[in-house]
């Protein structure tokens, strides 16, 4: 059951507020606070999902508390109470982070809407931190070689930017890795990212994937559906596989960088966007060129600055750290507890080819995770990770 604290010196108002919040709604508990101070001190002692807060009040007013919140606890929303004459310093609160404000006396739907909405938002922001933690952590860039090091430099230099980035490199190496840190660490990392495989998309439905189609386009559009570009407005779109891309859809992505407009499939309306290109390949795009597979024009655009993700057999000092961080991650999603590996068993990994690359790597740090002893030995390591 979700938890509000109200902060009112007026107690006829906090009978109010609370009969229609618990006797008439019965979804909230509610604690109450007669001044700004008292607040403070529950809120350092408490944790509540939602405060509603009198502007006007002794010791401490709604602004001050306002102002406390946000450095105490950001995340909680904060729904301020005017009177007749605060209904600018009440609009002003919201311009220093309050979600919303209520007049006296309340009307009972608007407070119940109000209350719903702001709670809602806090389950948004919950939970996009914990996804923003998770993702952070499965998207962690291991390794010190120079290779990797060099690539860390780049991305430190190039995210800031909106410069179009094109990744290459064999599979399972984690190009898209390099995508995501571009973008997490670019002024648009509050915006969405948005991935496209376009090899996973037959080339017929490329185009309507990535700028959307109109009503009667085609047999299927039984209705108008916005594009991937259009999806990333504000943020990133990561079109990887972009050497399996059909000629006539990089043309209209050549468009989209020229113009930064899109129409949509069977639609002559331009639609302004302002996305982030950053591409990836596994494919010579050079040689895609030379054999009319792929556009010049296109590669140019795509290929402001250029990242090559090396295979492992090119990072081999990288593996401990691999192994490492694969062992901890996989026995946290299985429910045991972390396994070492032997010096021995390490040296090993190192000898093998990996033509798979992390990939690989990875699946079979977790077969012998599963399979080997608690210590993961060379023995397991022949045993298991045979290729």
């Amino acid at each position: 059951m979700p938890k509000i604290l109200l902060i009112e010196d007026e107690a006829a108002i906090r009978r109010v507020l609370i009969k229609i919040l618990t006797e008439e709604n019965k979804a909230y508990e509610v604690d109450e606070a007669t001044d700004g101070l008292e607040g403070i001190e529950k809120i350092k002692e408490q944790e509540y999902d939602l405060i509603l807060c009198d502007i006007k009040m002794p010791k401490m007013d709604g602004v001050e508390v306002l102002e406390a919140v946000k450095k105490l606890k950001p995340e909680i929303p904060m729904v301020m109470i005017s009177g007749h004459g605060d209904l600018d310093t009440a609009v002003n609160t919201m311009r220093l982070g309050a979600f919303d404000y209520i007049s006296k006396p309340p009307d009972l739907n608007r407070l119940l809407n109000t209350v719903r909405n702001a709670l809602d938002r806090k389950e948004l922001v919950v939970e996009n931190s914990r996804l923003k933690k998770k993702v952070g952590k499965n998207l962690e860039m291991v390794g010190e070689s120079e290779a990797i090091s060099r690539i860390k430099d780049i991305i430190e230099k190039v995210a800031p930017t909106d410069a179009r980035v094109l990744i290459t490199g064999p599979n399972g190496t984690g190009k898209e890795l390099v995508a995501h840190w571009l973008h997490q660490k670019s002024d648009r990392s509050a915006g969405p990212m948005i991935e496209v495989n376009c090899a996973a998309i037959p080339s017929e439905l490329i185009e309507s994937e990535l700028f959307g189609h109109v009503k009667g386009a085609f047999t299927s559009a039984a209705k108008d559906r916005a594009g991937k570009f259009e999806a990333a407005n504000g943020g990133t779109i990561f079109l990887d596989e972009v050497g399996d891309m059909s000629l006539s859809a990089q043309a209209k992505v050549l468009r989209a960088l020229q113009e930064s407009k899109i129409s949509r499939v069977g639609s002559d309306k331009d639609i302004k966007v302002d996305v982030r290109v950053i591409a990836a390949t596994n494919k010579d795009l050079k040689k895609e060129i030379e054999d009319k597979k792929f556009r010049e024009d296109l590669y140019h655009r795509l290929a402001v600055i250029l990242i090559k993700v090396p295979g492992l057999n090119e990072r081999k000092d990288d593996i401990p750290l691999l192994v490492n961080f694969f062992a901890e991650k996989i026995s946290e999603e299985q429910g045991i507890n972390k396994k070492s590996f032997t010096d021995d068993a390490l040296e090993l990994l190192k000898e093998y080819n990996w033509t798979g690359n992390i990939r690989e790597l990875r699946n079979v740090v977790e077969r012998l995770i599963i399979l080997g002893g608690q210590e993961v030995s060379e023995e397991d390591v022949r045993l298991f990770a045979s290729k």
